[in-house]
């Protein structure tokens, strides 16, 4: 797993109840390749089903098994700090660097997710996971047939964020720029009545000025000078009762206070009660005092009384003339803000035609800054593309797709017309496939099988993990239309993958099973359950029995047995890199 710097979040416990064929299961995993095996309908891809909600995929209530109420499904990860921060920073909680997320769906397909312990919403829970895994199964294999998502990938890869972030910046500055002159130029023919009205504005707000926040500052002095007669009668009394000579009670605790103190030492249980009693006099004491600066400078002020509420009725009638809304407070907040922007505003209207020049000639400026911006992001893209491609079909090599080429293209549109730039700049990614020699590159979704895809996203998944900060790589059907060595080099190279990330798969091939650190056996029992002893982790002699059962469906096959020895021996001698 690496350093401690290069530490990872890891998937260690998942615990199922209620959800489909599982009754009760609770599953540990440990860091490494994890291979989970079991006949057809043991239940294996409730696992996958658990995690997919864990991460916040749709809750069906038909995942509820029959005759329980609901399902539960949690989960507990050990997260490096960064993710912890994010988990805070969302509101929730991490103990220590354990994570916890559950969730459950009823059988009428009400969903309640927590993170933490804390009820949070599965878009947030959603944000957390990207970090923490990543499930494949058929369908996330076909997503890489999408161009957004190719995209995405080069980007990842070529480490672009940067290029990313300076090219959004400039194009969301034109964009911007763009409305402003199309809202003025729409404007123009009412610009005098806009003028007007602003300068309406404009007089009547100078002539008040409030401040933010006035409006509260103002009900609060208001409500203290209007009631001083009350808090000096009350304060006065709370003190007499506090303070009094004869019977006061900070008299009476102090008096206490010491017949507790002859008790110190005593016995070592009691002494902290009495130095906690000893804190609340001085407390009290610090109150006290402060409520007797609080009373000496209590007075009527009859004429300040007056001017706020003379104040307050001319900020009320600003308000009610030029504000939105019945929320007196935003809708000052609003005037404010309305009145920093005002001098812009009728500066572009008073403008007219000339102002609209002079956007227009700033537009000019700026398209020339998004068009540098944008052409450092292709030319990095077009880099990218080129190592991606080469270390994507290496990998395919490894993969039993020896004459297998990947070519990652990147075309760039016109970079003179603003309409062929995006909010990701203005090339078209496609990910082309040629999986032998003499065919065509064509593009993923127009050639490659379901069985060259599954492999294609595991080389991909390989090249990517080392800059990826996600902690758990989870398949379903990554061997999907694979065999033979083909089978063999999968489970090599997410033996590989493993080396770098937490790596689980659910897997029917042997020849992927055996290359696994840790091998889990689903079963289920007579009555179709799967119940708290139906998942195990398999020993050695436990694992060869496995294999043999995925090699020839009989365990106890002696020729199963010897061909299973031979593959885990095959492993046990291979030199992983």
């Amino acid at each position: 797993m690496g350093s401690k710097k290069d530490f990872r979040p890891t998937l260690d416990e998942i615990a199922i109840r209620g959800l489909g064929v599982i009754e009760s299961a609770s599953i540990s995993f440990s860091p490494g390749f994890t291979a989970i095996t079991g006949e057809t309908g043991a239940g294996k891809t409730m696992v996958l089903t658990a995690l997919g909600l864990i991460t916040g995929a749709r809750a069906d209530s038909d995942f509820v098994r029959s005759g329980a109420e609901r399902s539960v499904v949690s989960a507990q990860f050990s997260v490096d700090s960064q993710t912890a921060e994010k988990v805070l920073d969302s509101g929730a909680e991490v103990d220590g660097n354990v994570l916890t997320i559950a969730r459950s769906v009823s059988i009428e397909g009400k969903s309640r997710i927590t993170m933490g312990g804390i009820l949070t919403t599965t878009s947030k829970v959603h944000e957390i996971c990207a970090d923490l895994l990543e499930i494949h199964a058929q369908s996330s294999s076909l997503r890489l047939s999408k161009q957004i998502v190719q995209r995405e990938l080069l980007d990842s890869f070529g480490e672009l964020q940067g290029e990313l972030a300076a090219y959004s910046l400039e194009y969301e500055k034109y964009s911007e720029l763009q409305k402003r002159i199309a809202k003025l130029i729409s404007e123009s023919s009412s610009a005098q009545s806009q003028i007007k009205e602003l300068r309406e504005f404009v007089t009547s707000f100078a002539a008040v000025m409030p401040r933010s926040g006035e409006l509260a500052e103002i009900d609060n002095e208001i409500n203290r000078l209007g009631s001083v007669e009350e808090i000096h009668t009350q304060l006065s009394h709370a003190l007499n009762i506090l303070e009094s000579d004869e019977s006061g009670t900070l008299n009476n605790l102090k008096a206490a206070k010491k017949s507790l103190d002859q008790l110190l030492a005593k016995d070592t249980q009691l002494d902290p009660h009495i130095e906690r009693f000893a804190e609340l006099i001085y407390t009290v004491e610090d109150v006290a005092s402060e409520l007797v600066s609080y009373l000496a400078r209590l007075e009527a002020d009859p004429k300040r009384f007056e001017q706020l509420q003379l104040r307050k009725q001319s900020i009320n009638a600003l308000i009610k003339k030029f504000g939105v809304g019945t929320d007196k407070e935003l809708a000052l907040e609003r005037l404010i803000v309305d009145y920093s922007e005002a001098e812009i505003k009728m500066a572009d209207l008073d403008g007219g035609a000339e102002r609209v020049a002079e956007l227009e000639a700033e537009l000019t400026e700026q398209f020339k800054a998004l068009k540098k911006v944008a052409a450092t992001l292709h030319q990095s893209r077009v880099a990218a593309a080129v190592a991606l491609s080469e270390s994507v079909s290496k990998e395919l090599d490894s993969l039993s797709m020896p004459n297998a080429q990947v070519k990652v293209d990147v075309v760039s549109g016109n970079a003179e017309e603003f309409s062929e730039y995006t909010s990701f700049g203005y090339d078209d990614v496609t990910f082309l496939f040629s999986p032998h020699v003499g065919s065509k590159l064509l593009p993923l979704s127009k050639i490659a099988s379901g069985g060259e895809m599954s492999r294609l996203m595991l080389a991909i998944e390989i090249v990517l993990a080392h800059k990826s900060p996600v902690g758990t790589y989870i398949f379903d059907e990554v061997d999907s239309g694979v065999g033979g060595k083909a089978a063999v080099e999968v489970g090599r190279r997410l033996s590989v993958l493993s080396k770098t990330a937490q790596v689980i798969v659910v897997t029917h091939l042997p020849q992927v099973a055996v290359w696994a650190d840790n091998h889990l056996l689903v079963s289920k029992d007579q009555s179709g359950s799967i119940t708290q002893s139906s998942v195990n982790a398999l020993n050695s002699e436990e694992r060869r029995k496995e294999i043999a059962r995925m090699l020839s469906g009989q365990e106890d096959s002696l020729t199963a047995q010897t061909h299973a020895e031979e593959l885990l021996r095959m492993v046990s001698e291979s030199v992983i890199s």
